[in-house]
């Protein structure tokens, strides 16, 4: 049996303001190529279908386009539970129909699935033959043995209706999340059976995991991470889905990997290799894996113009990193221009941020500045603020009148002040 593990899509998600909707299409259109040119029978997706428990219309829309694709007509079987971004209910709510297309899709830790209705054993087809809580048994054609999967979504207190422990150590709390985990995981691979590929999934976060900076966490209600000896060992392979790094969780019984997501999200993930594994699985046998690597994202990349932005068009009219997109850092000697950052985006649509670097200025101490003249002082100020810039002589004459001012108003405050102090001592000598 050929199986395709892959997670974290994300769809919807955008980059700093900026729709990656363009590149989630280029995904979904690798993936299903894919499958077809790799023979797949099976395709899992382990979380984090959307990237908000609302997503967009078109999210919607690209996700069901790609179930239908992925499944073939119902020859192909897709198996998809729901991560910390999803909304379990709304990721279900075309169960009836999808199933009788070979999709299973499973929102709750504790819901239960049932079998395909009685009767129904279409030629050419997948046919759920078995379910329950936790765990469904398909039997796919051209594979000659079932697949028995145990299903985890996303593990959150909230999702289980549980409170595992009232204590606030995070240690002990800790600790009663990942045996829960291994509860449920050893409940539900009861289903397992020798004769079929046994196969387990979830979107959780296992310990000594690598993280990157665009697992934004959403959740209701503590989820620490699972201890290795967590995992299913009556399972022949584990995929997962939550961190977006594509790795190998080391210390377990039994093969268990995170596929990663599809798209660099954040600025973290430069120079990640992105990718989707392939499960080569046959009952009672040690599982083949191969890491297969995507090309539909841009890439994210960080460019670090300390020529300043003389060197930042010179990359630009040299098309360099053309697909990509950028994160910008530039060395200035004065606040940059506002119509120079417009001509830059004009230029290069992808360019995501545009962060200035000013010399460092020059450090005076208390004693110093005291005899500093004010308006020596007042430009000292205004180059820490604005990173070494120099502020123009109207600026510095303005600020010398608004002190004169001050200067004016305080000394009139003064005489009035005494002007009554005055008066009212006189008052009380009378009355004395």
């Amino acid at each position: 049996m050929r199986i395709l593990h892959t997670s974290d899509w994300h769809l919807g998600r955008m980059l700093e303001g900026r729709s990656r909707i363009e590149e989630q299409i280029k995904f979904i259109d690798e993936l299903c190529l894919l499958v077809e040119d790799e023979g797949i029978d099976l395709v899992l997706i382990a979380g984090d279908i959307f990237d908000t428990v609302n997503p967009p219309a078109i999210a919607e829309e690209l996700f069901y386009d790609a179930l239908n694709r992925l499944t073939a007509g119902g020859t192909r079987g897709v198996v998809a539970v729901a991560g910390n971004h999803d909304n379990p209910e709304r990721l279900c709510a075309a169960s009836p129909l999808a199933v009788r297309q070979g999709i299973t899709l499973y929102g709750l830790p504790k819901d239960v699935l049932t079998p395909s209705f009685p009767g129904y054993s279409p030629e050419g087809r997948v046919v759920r033959k078995a379910a329950g809580q936790g765990w469904v048994e398909l039997q796919i054609p051209k594979c000659p043995d079932p697949v028995i999967l145990t299903l985890l979504p996303y593990p959150s207190e909230s999702r289980l209706n549980e409170v595992l422990n009232s204590s606030l150590d995070e240690e002990s709390l800790r600790q009663d999340y990942s045996k829960r985990v291994q509860e449920l995981f050893a409940l539900f691979g009861q289903a397992f059976r020798p004769e079929a590929v046994n196969l387990a999934m979830s979107h959780l976060f296992v310990r000594g995991g690598m993280q990157s900076e665009s697992e934004r966490p959403i959740q209701l209600g503590s989820a620490p991470t699972v201890e290795v000896e967590a995992m299913p060992a009556g399972a022949q392979y584990v995929a997962l889905g939550h961190l977006h790094r594509a790795q190998v969780v080391k210390g377990t019984l039994v093969p268990t990997r995170y596929s990663g997501s599809p798209l660099a999200y954040s600025f973290s993930e430069t120079g990640y290799a992105k990718s989707v594994v392939l499960i080569e699985a046959f009952p009672g046998k040690p599982v083949e894996t191969h890491e297969i690597f995507l090309s539909s994202g841009y890439p994210l990349v960080k460019w670090q113009a300390k020529e300043g932005l003389a060197q930042v068009q010179r990359w630009i009219d040299e098309g360099r990193d053309s697909q990509a997109w950028i994160d910008l850092e530039v060395h200035v000697t004065n606040v940059i221009n506002p119509q120079d950052i417009h001509s830059l985006r004009r230029q290069r649509e992808r360019l995501i941020n545009i962060r200035p670097v000013f010399p460092e200025t020059e450090q005076i101490t208390s004693e110093a500045r005291s005899k500093l003249p004010l308006d020596e002082l007042f430009r000292k100020f205004y180059q820490d603020k604005t990173g070494g810039a120099e502020p123009d002589q109207e600026l510095v004459s303005m600020f010398l009148s608004l002190i004169d001012q001050d200067k004016a108003d305080s000394k009139r405050n003064v005489s009035a002040n005494l002007d009554c102090i005055g008066e009212s001592a006189g008052k009380e000598a009378e009355t004395a």
